[in-house]
Formats: structure tokens, sequence, C-alpha cells
């Protein structure tokens, strides 16, 4: 049986995990000592990632307050891909936690693909 980490619970919702090849639909369970991701088929397939352990979250926002429904979680173990319809109450939770530096704004895929291109064809000095 699956043993959650929190003693409060802040927020549960439901989601997604992108940690294997596929997608696992679960329930989040944010609380006072860490973020925590639950499979709806499988209990025993938790992710728990305490607060002390994240370097950062963020997501990717467009037009200034657009946040996307995916957001990604750093620690010092790897990079973790969620998605919920509720992810900014998701990353106001984790600002409440972790403090303003840690929660950030991701670069989109045009802004990723455009730095690739000015890095590739930049003139060397």
């Amino acid at each position: 049986m699956a043993q959650s980490i929190n003693t409060t619970v802040e927020y549960t919702g439901k989601g997604r995990s992108y940690l294997s090849m596929g997608s696992n639909v679960g329930s989040f369970l944010i609380g006072d000592r860490g973020f925590e991701f639950y499979n709806d088929n499988n209990v025993e397939r938790f992710i728990q990632i305490p607060w002390e352990s994240i370097d950062k979250i963020g997501a990717n926002v467009t037009r200034g307050k657009h946040i996307s429904r995916h957001f990604e979680v750093f620690t010092d173990k790897g990079k973790f891909l969620f998605a919920s319809s509720d992810s900014g109450k998701i990353l106001k939770i984790a600002r409440d936690h972790l403090g303003d530096e840690k929660v950030v704004k991701l670069p989109t895929l045009l802004q990723t693909i455009s730095r690739w291109i000015k890095t590739r064809f930049a003139k060397k000095k």
C-alpha cells in the first residue's frame, strides 16, 4: 500500500505523468511536504518528490498570461514531465513552498528552435 509523505493536503486533481514511453493517467496530491502523483491503474506506481529535492519547476507561458497544461519538475535525480488542466494552481502552490526563484518560465518550442539556429550559424571569432 502506498503511503503519502504529506500530512496535510492542499490540492488534489487529475492529470498525466509522462515518465515512461506512454502517459499514465492518475491523481496529483500536493501538500505540506511534497508533490505526489498516483497512477489510477496501479496505485503502487507512484511518484513522490519532497519539496527539498526540487531544483525548479516550470511551464511554458504564451502571450504573457496563458500557462501551458504541461509542466516540468527538475530534481537532482532527473526531470519529470506532467500535464494537468490546473497547472496554474499547481505552480502557485509550488511557489508558496519553493519560492519565486524556483518557479520558472520555460522556453516555448519556437524559442528553443530559434536559439538553436542562432548558435548553430553564429559567426565564430
